[in-house]
């Protein structure tokens, strides 16, 4: 059987009554199928909206409702609790998270959470106003201050028929976030409390500055029908401009090609080439407070586009190629000291060096440093892991998460920018 950072790993699943609910059956098998061993523990309304029977199927364990099972039986909360390698509560709604955040243990899911000694990992999801309200944005906060780690809701449709944050994000990029967990080299989780002071924000250094972002893959083409790119998604880049919004900035998304839908409220600018991204920029720099440079900008362009689609005929074909001008480099040189620049950097060796030469080189105030080493993580993944290298010399890692949890963190370590 193939190893995965899961095999052997006892995941304990808590769902409460949400209506994200639905989603968990295939988290299971996901889970599953990753090598783990997974028991599911259910708060008693969460089964109006799963069934029982189908958790107990893909699970292949009995699923846990009560302090006694049909037969009398005295289920032990303290015995799953210190069996568990990791507990993941997902969907978690606000009245759980209520609970949690003052410790009432009045039901079996939240007695096996007070007892356990390994991480337990928080998925909120519920309807944007619930998520917004100041209520649970303090019991957040608090959690966050008594050690849970916390997934961030994703944007999208919710229930109600609003658009906005508080969906649970889906199986796959749940199923991610609990692999590199134990993907780790340190026990240490990603840590919360930026995230949690992300989600307020009347608070944030970003609220009404106008901000630019590049997203996506540039495509420089070769003749009418064929283009040299990458395989960047736009994800990042969509996430840290969907964080900006929730920040209160005003958003201006210069994007490439992307595989992810365009986020709401930020102001569109589709392009193509590098140089069509580099122009686009220079429009819109000047009357720009900061910039996050995401996109994967190609380095080099066909110095010659065929007119007309080239022929299959030899061998062997050679395109002569140029280089792009530095979109990161170009806009450092132009930026007033009112002016902030942060970019992203992927190298696959030397990694830190590269990184703290971009930094200095293109005159940015932070680098985002992407590894390849994680095969698990960047490129067309839900979840990402970084290393921020500020223009002071501190440098922040970032443990695996989600990209939407990365874009929180990533606001939240490059306030010192903006206070300088």
């Amino acid at each position: 059987m193939l190893q995965t950072p899961l095999t052997g790993k006892k995941i304990l699943l808590g769902i409460t009554g949400g209506i994200a609910a639905y989603k968990t059956p295939n988290l299971v098998r996901l889970l599953k199928k990753a090598g783990a061993d997974v028991q599911v523990v259910c708060t008693p309304s969460a089964l109006d909206l799963v069934a029982k029977n189908s958790l107990a199927v893909v699970s292949e364990r009995p699923v846990l409702v009560d302090f006694f099972d049909a037969s009398g039986k005295w289920n032990e909360h303290v015995q799953w609790g210190l069996w568990a390698d990791l507990i993941l509560l997902a969907p978690l709604t606000a009245n759980s998270l209520a609970k949690l955040a003052y410790g009432i243990c009045d039901n079996f899911l939240m007695a096996t959470v007070l007892s356990a000694r390994c991480e337990v990992w928080l998925a909120p999801a519920m309807d944007l106003d619930m998520f917004t309200h100041p209520t649970t944005l303090l019991n957040l906060k608090r959690v966050a201050d008594l050690g849970y780690q916390i997934i961030e809701p994703e944007t999208g449709s919710l229930a109600s028929g609003l658009s906005g944050k508080g969906r649970l994000p889906e199986p796959e990029t749940l199923a991610q976030i609990v692999e590199t967990v134990f993907q780790s080299p340190t026990p240490e989780a990603p840590q919360p409390q930026g995230e949690v002071e992300a989600v307020t924000p009347e608070t944030s250094f970003y609220r009404g500055k106008h901000v630019l972002v590049t997203a996506g893959a540039t495509k420089e083409a070769i003749d009418p029908v064929r283009f040299i790119s990458n395989h960047s998604s736009g994800k990042m880049g969509i996430a840290i401009a969907e964080a900006l919004v929730q920040a209160g900035a005003i958003v201006h998304l210069v994007y490439g090609n992307v595989t992810t839908p365009l986020p709401d409220y930020c102001y569109l600018y589709p392009v193509e080439s590098a140089l069509d991204m580099l122009n686009q920029c220079l429009k819109l720099f000047p009357n720009m407070d900061a910039a996050w440079m995401v996109a994967a900008v190609a380095d080099y362009r066909v110095e010659n586009i065929a007119r007309e689609k080239i022929k299959k005929s030899e061998d062997h074909l050679t395109l002569h190629l140029v280089k792009n001008p530095d979109i990161l480099k170009t806009l450092g040189e132009l930026k007033t000291p009112n002016q902030k620049i942060m970019g992203f950097a992927l190298e696959t060796e030397n990694e830190e060096f590269h990184a703290l030469e971009k930094l200095q080189k293109k005159n940015a105030d932070a680098i985002v440093l992407n590894s390849l080493k994680n095969e698990n993580v960047g490129f067309g993944k839900n979840t990402n892991e970084v290393t921020v290298f500020l223009h002071n010399g501190d440098k922040l890692p970032l443990p695996a998460n989600s990209k939407t949890h990365i874009a929180q963190e990533l606001l939240s370590l490059t306030s010192q920018c903006f206070q300088v």
